[in-house]
C-alpha cells in the first residue's frame, strides 16, 4: 500500500518494538491487567506519545497516517498498549491543541508529548453513553472557579493520565447545547479515582472511574467556549474514530498471521491443515477483509492529514474495520481449534480485545445511525453516476 518514506519509517519502528518489546510480555500483562511500569517510558524515548503534534509543542511534527500505522503496529502484539497509545493521543491531547488557548497548549502538549503526562477524556457516564447528551456532571461558575461534581465511567488511561479533558454540564436543561468542556489535572483537591473495571478484554489497559466532588478548578480551565463543549468532544470522536479502527485492524492482523504460521504447522490427517478447503477459505476471506479495512482506515488517516471533511468516512472505516476485526479473530481461533481457546495462544487473548471495538468511541448501531444520517443530509457526490 502506498505510504510515504516518514510513514514507513514509522511501521518499521513501531514493528520492531511491537515485536521485541510487547509480544513477549502481552500475555502476562494481559493475566496482570496492568501495562509494566517501563513501558511508558520506552515508547517516550522512542517518540510515540508525541508523533502527530508539532514541534514547537515537543511533538515529532509527522502527519495522523504515522500516528496511525503506529497505533495498528502496536495493536499487533499489544491491543492494550495499541489503545492506551490511541486514548493518549486522539481523546486527550487532540482537543487541547484544536480547542486550547496557546497557554494550554504551552502548558500541556509539551508533557503529554514527552510521556511525562498520559491524556485522558472524561465524556462516559453510568447514564450517559451513546447519549452524550445526557451527561450529569455539572460545573457551576462559583467567583473563579469553576465546581465540578459527578461521576464518569469506563475511562481509559485513568490511573497513568496527568490530565484528563472531561465533559460537564454548564447549562442542564439545554442538554447538547450547554455542555462545556475543562481540563482538570490529576492532583486536583476533590478529584479521585474510581474503582478498576475488571474487563473481558484489553485488560492491560487501564479503565477506571473518575469522580468529583466539589472539585474546584480555575476559571481559564475552561477548554474552548461555554456551552460549545459538544462540539469538541463530537469533533475529537471523529479523530478517535480512526485510532478505533487502527485498534481493530491491528489486533485482527495479529490473529490472522498467528492463524497463517499455526495451519501451516498444525498436521491433521498426514497433512498441514492449510491444504484443507475449510481452513483455505477463511485464510482467503481474513485477507481480503483485512486489506479492504486497512484501505478504508487509511484513507480516513489521508483525508484526516490533508485537512479535508473525513467525518463520513471516519464512522465508514471504524465500522467497518471493528466488524472485520471481530470476524477475522473468530475464524483465526477457529482455525486453532481447542488450542485458540486457552490462554497458551495469542488469538485467544486477541479474540477477547477486538471487541471492545465494536463498542468503544461509538457503537457499530451508532455508526450506522452516523452514516445514514450524513448520507440523508449530504448525499454521497463522490460516487454520484449522474
Amino acid at each position: 500500500m502506498d505510504i510515504s518514506a516518514e510513514n514507513q519509517m514509522v511501521r518499521e519502528m513501531a514493528r520492531d518494538f511491537a515485536r521485541n518489546e510487547l509480544a513477549p510480555i502481552a500475555g502476562e500483562m494481559d493475566e496482570e491487567a496492568e501495562l509494566k511500569p517501563d513501558l511508558i517510558a520506552k515508547m517516550a524515548e522512542l517518540g510515540f506519545w508525541g508523533i502527530p503534534w508539532p514541534e514547537e509543542y515537543g511533538g515529532a511534527g509527522m502527519d495522523v497516517m504515522s500516528y496511525i500505522i503506529a497505533v495498528e503496529e502496536l495493536s499487533r502484539a499489544c491491543g492494550s498498549t495499541g489503545i492506551t497509545l490511541a486514548a493518549h493521543t486522539s481523546l486527550g491531547t487532540y482537543p487541547i491543541y484544536a480547542f486550547g488557548t496557546e497557554e494550554q497548549k504551552k502548558k500541556y502538549i509539551p508533557k503529554l508529548c514527552s510521556g511525562e503526562y498520559l491524556g485522558a477524556m472524561g465524556l462516559t457516564e453510568p447514564d450517559a453513553g451513546s447519549d452524550a447528551g445526557g451527561t450529569k456532571t455539572t460545573a457551576v461558575l462559583d467567583g473563579d472557579e469553576w465546581v465540578i461534581n459527578g461521576t464518569k465511567t469506563f475511562i481509559t488511561n485513568s490511573a497513568y493520565a496527568g490530565v484528563f479533558v472531561i465533559a460537564a454540564s454548564t447549562d442542564p436543561p439545554a442538554k447538547t447545547r450547554g455542555i462545556s468542556a475543562f481540563l482538570i489535572e490529576r492532583d486536583t483537591p476533590g478529584f479521585s479515582i474510581g474503582k478498576k473495571e475488571n474487563k473481558l478484554g484489553l485488560r492491560a489497559s487501564n479503565t477506571t472511574e473518575l469522580i468529583y466532588e466539589d472539585c474546584r478548578i480555575p476559571k481559564d480551565a475552561l477548554l474552548g467556549e461555554l456551552n460549545k463543549g459538544f462540539k469538541v468532544f463530537m469533533k475529537t470522536l471523529d479523530g478517535g474514530r480512526i485510532s478505533i479502527g487502527a485498534l481493530a485492524l491491528g489486533i485482527a492482523q495479529g490473529a490472522f498471521n498467528e492463524a497463517l504460521k499455526y495451519s501451516q504447522e498444525r498436521v491433521q490427517f498426514d497433512q498441514p491443515i492449510c491444504n484443507f478447503q475449510g481452513v483455505q477459505w477463511m485464510l482467503s476471506e481474513s485477507a481480503m477483509k483485512l486489506e479492504a479495512a486497512r484501505h478504508m482506515v487509511y484513507h480516513a488517516a489521508r483525508l484526516y492529514s490533508r485537512g479535508d471533511d473525513f467525518h463520513q468516512e471516519a464512522a465508514m472505516a471504524k465500522l467497518f474495520a471493528a466488524i472485520t476485526g471481530r470476524e477475522v479473530c473468530n475464524d483465526a481461533l477457529q482455525i486453532h481449534g481447542g488450542y485458540g481457546y486457552i490462554k497458551e495462544f495469542p488469538v485467544e487473548r486477541m479474540y477477547r480485545d477486538v471487541k471492545l471495538c465494536e463498542i468503544g468511541e461509538g457503537t457499530n448501531e451508532i455508526h450506522k445511525l452516523v452514516i445514514a444520517r450524513n448520507l440523508v443530509k449530504k448525499g454521497y457526490p463522490k460516487h454520484d453516476f449522474e
